[in-house]
């Protein structure tokens, strides 16, 4: 998994609880943590892929243009991270005299791409609104106000 999909989570969970479903990469950058270079990237992402649009000028920013009970972080998952359990690099040598060795990269590769099937399915249990009714379902039992 990557931090990109958590980043597009975080942002498309935020944008669903601001009143006006709008805000600049800054106040996004902010809450998540990060920079607004990489927030910009990732909502260029999700705008091409029509969860959010953009307003330019004076008030503007990013606008969620989908809805919250729709979206499953398995839709975002396969978008942005789909593949990326799988590790770039892989002990072992195909081409050495070793059953272990030569095979454990094939065998892991069958794994990974299992676990990957599983968390995708498992991905779809889940909306940006779930996410966001757990985050204040989590606030009520520890009795903090709520901020913005």
């Amino acid at each position: 998994m990557n931090s990109e999909f958590l980043i597009a989570v975080h942002s498309l969970v935020l944008l669903a609880y601001l009143p006006d479903h709008m805000a600049t990469s800054d106040t996004i950058a902010e809450n998540v943590s990060t920079h607004p270079a990489r927030i910009r990237k990732i909502m260029g992402f999700l705008r091409r892929a029509g969860y959010v649009e953009t307003k330019e000028g004076t008030g503007g920013g990013y606008m969620l243009s989908c809805d919250p009970e729709q979206v499953t972080l398995s839709e975002l998952y396969r978008m942005i991270a789909f593949g990326k359990l799988k590790p770039n690099w892989c002990p072992g040598d195909p081409e050495m005299d070793c059953m272990v060795s030569s095979n454990m990269e094939k065998v892991m590769n069958r794994i990974l791409w299992q676990a990957e099937l599983q968390l995708e399915s498992y991905l779809r249990n889940y909306t940006i609104s779930d996410v966001l009714r757990q985050i204040k379902q989590l606030r009520e039992e520890c009795g903090c106000p709520e901020r913005n």
